[in-house]
């Protein structure tokens, strides 16, 4: 009995121990900082290979972003060195005081010939490439949804990859944190317009505006505007949009190049050489260079073949979600409420997707 006894309170000292040391290994709030500031170099390198920045700007915004980098890995480093000191320090503790304990843990799990890893490449084994950083911001925003920097990161890095849902999403919770900003405001017309499939619509037009207003001088907002007002049929104010915008141009920009060919269309001019086959940059889609009457017969063929496919094969929840949003976005109220009815027969006992596509389907009378 007497053994029985000391065997219990042994091992509740060994678990008083083990339990700090396996907290030990978890990554400090300095770790998610490096994989956020590895993002924004990397969605820097994108504006740069886009021509959204100039060099010198480009340099600029390189260097500061690398200094917080280095600045975040060393803070990594050293909380890494306290946290390793912490536990070998738990263990000498257990060896001296608890040395039935520690035997029985040997025993079972210890491992003599695995070396000690080096210090520096613990601290800096985060992943090269994209995804993996992009996996590690989104589980510290899963832990900390009001991690502004954070949404701020990924919200172009989920556009660039066409996850222009979760981009809009992202600007929006960014946007709800910080409060209104011109970038953040032109990101979120950006994506709601790549969601409808490089229509302007009356929410991206409305996140557009107020990002010129922020910020005249920006590009991206101005050149939706001028895009929205083509595609509303509004050609004297797009002329001049499309004007105002071109003088800004440094070059041969991408969206320069679609300006250009977007003026010559109004005026009746040609366009200008390697301006007429350019799409929209950034996360719009092509389609939205074509002239209304024909984006709309592209877009009603697309939303077609994707109603077939669904009624004769069936697909993923957002399959249905983008059919809805689709005929809400062509005006086509009815064929909307139809794709809803048909989704929710589709998952059947499914309250998660009956939810999403009552959702959806009361954004249908909302404006877009």
């Amino acid at each position: 009995m007497i053994w029985a006894i000391f065997a219990i309170m042994t091992a509740a000292a060994v678990l008083a121990v083990l339990v700090p040391l396996a907290r030990a290994d978890e990554k400090s709030g300095d770790a998610a900082d490096v994989s956020v500031y590895r993002l924004q170099l990397f969605e820097l390198e994108r504006e740069i290979m886009r021509g959204v920045l100039s060099p010198a700007d480009a340099e600029a915004a390189r260097a500061e972003v690398g200094r917080r980098l280095l600045r975040a890995a060393n803070r990594e480093r050293q909380a890494l060195a306290v946290r390793v000191w912490r536990r070998r320090a738990a263990m000498i503790a257990v060896v001296l005081f608890v040395p039935g304990a520690a035997a029985a843990l040997y025993w079972f799990q210890g491992r003599p010939a695995l070396s000690d890893a080096p210090l520096d490449e613990r601290a800096m084994s985060f992943p090269n490439d994209l995804s993996g950083l992009l996996a590690q911001v989104e589980k510290r925003l899963a832990a900390d949804p009001d991690d502004a920097r954070g949404w701020r990161v990924v919200a172009p890095i989920y556009l660039q990859l066409g996850r222009a849902q979760d981009a809009a999403e992202a600007y929006r919770n960014a946007i709800r944190l910080e409060g209104e900003d011109p970038v953040l405001e032109a990101g979120l017309g950006e994506s709601l317009t790549a969601v409808a499939g490089g229509i302007v619509t009356r929410r991206a037009w409305d996140a557009f505006q107020s990002a010129a207003t922020g910020d005249p001088s920006a590009v991206k907002p101005r050149f939706y505007i001028a895009l929205g007002l083509t595609q509303s049929g509004r050609n004297g104010e797009a002329i001049t949009a499309w004007r105002e915008l071109l003088k800004d141009a440094r070059g041969d920009e991408p969206w320069a190049k679609v300006a250009r060919a977007q003026l010559a269309k109004l005026t009746g001019q040609p366009a200008p050489a390697g301006a007429a086959d350019a799409g929209v940059p950034a996360g719009g889609e092509p389609i939205a260079a074509m002239p209304p009457a024909e984006r709309r017969a592209m877009i009603e063929q697309m939303v077609a073949g994707l109603d077939q496919r669904l009624k004769t094969q069936g697909g993923t929840i957002d399959e249905w979600l983008r059919l809805i949003r689709s005929y809400a976005v062509l005006g086509d109220t009815a064929q909307a409420k139809s794709a809803a009815a048909l989704a929710k027969a589709a998952f059947p006992g499914d309250d998660v997707a009956a939810g999403r596509i009552d959702d959806a389907a009361r954004s249908m009378d909302q404006p877009n």
